[in-house]
């Protein structure tokens, strides 16, 4: 009796603590980390043999053909894009182009997918993830922290077989409201709770180069949190408490809707992926810079508050 007294009062406890935590959480606004958008070496190991996965890997083809993960396919990121000279750098195409290119990589709607880079790629292996979010299977993909090179050092298994995979049947749900446009940031430069994030280097946000834009800086009242500053030295992400610092820093506030920007929307993929894997609500501008400081009726600001003049 006195055993069984004594495991109902360790489970009470536990459960105590657990609603205890819950409470916190919902009395701080803190937003949930989605844990399982970013998974280790040893969990791929555990999973490398599932009927389920479908590994991409990111970077050179000659990187791809030299070596991968055993099962992996190669992607590209203009496998994801509109084509060259139809609309802007590596704009999103149609859900159409999007599902040939998935299912011709073995995805279906019930994959578990990851994603690394071969080298150093981590902002284009970010918009394959986004892309996939896009496409309705975020909660289905993660990023392989570290890429090939922590696979490597971890002593996995690599190949440079190129086994063609099984074509995919895919439903594409696209979520139309992840992406969005010059209009919605304009309409929401000023509105309480939501944050504009610019994704580029330091010296692009505050107009010191143009970064062959059409004019240079940033969008007015957007806040800074470089790309690069989301990883380490070896390119693994870093610490959630690190990524909330980061957020924190720049004066997102934990319950506000973020969409973030960069150049042509690369970088700011992994500030996207950045902000979902905190729990967010985020959003990302497609068009980025490349697209707002082209069009001379909306604003633009440097670091020292000084605005452009739009052209009439």
């Amino acid at each position: 009796m006195k055993a069984i007294n004594w495991t109902l009062l360790v489970l009470m406890t536990v459960l105590a603590v657990a609603s205890l935590n819950d409470a916190k959480t919902r009395t701080s606004g803190e937003p949930s980390v989605r844990e399982s958008m970013i998974v280790s070496t040893e969990w791929l190991a555990q999973h490398l043999k599932d009927d389920s996965l479908a590994l991409l890997q990111v970077g050179d083809k000659s990187e791809y053909e030299a070596a991968h993960i055993p099962g992996a396919q190669f992607i590209q990121l203009a496998d994801i894009s509109t084509p060259r000279g139809q609309g802007l750098i590596l704009e999103l195409p149609s859900p159409a182009q999007l599902k040939t290119t998935f299912e011709r990589l073995g995805v279906t709607g019930t994959s578990r997918i990851v994603v690394y880079f071969s080298k150093d790629w981590v902002t284009p292996t970010a918009r394959v993830f986004m892309t996939l979010d896009y496409l309705g299977l975020g909660d289905r993909t993660s990023i392989l922290d570290g890429g090939l090179p922590a696979w490597r050092a971890a002593g996995k298994p690599i190949t440079a077989e190129v086994k063609p995979p099984k074509p995919g049947s895919l439903t594409p749900r696209p979520n139309t409201k992840l992406v969005v446009d010059a209009a919605w940031v304009s309409a929401n430069l000023n509105k309480p709770g939501v944050a504009i994030l610019d994704a580029r280097a330091t010296k692009f946000y505050t107009g010191a180069e143009s970064g062959q834009m059409p004019r240079a800086g940033h969008i007015p009242h957007a806040r800074s949190i470089p790309f690069s500053s989301l990883v380490d030295d070896n390119n693994r992400f870093k610490s959630a408490a690190a990524l909330r610092e980061l957020f924190s820093a720049a004066g997102v506030q934990q319950t506000d809707t973020v969409a973030t920007y960069c150049h042509i929307g690369q970088q700011a993929s992994l500030l996207y992926f950045a902000a979902r894997y905190l729990g967010y609500d985020a959003h990302l501008y497609d068009g980025s810079f490349e697209d707002w400081s082209r069009r001379a009726d909306l604003p633009v600001e440097k670091s020292d508050g000084m605005k452009s003049v739009a052209k009439p």
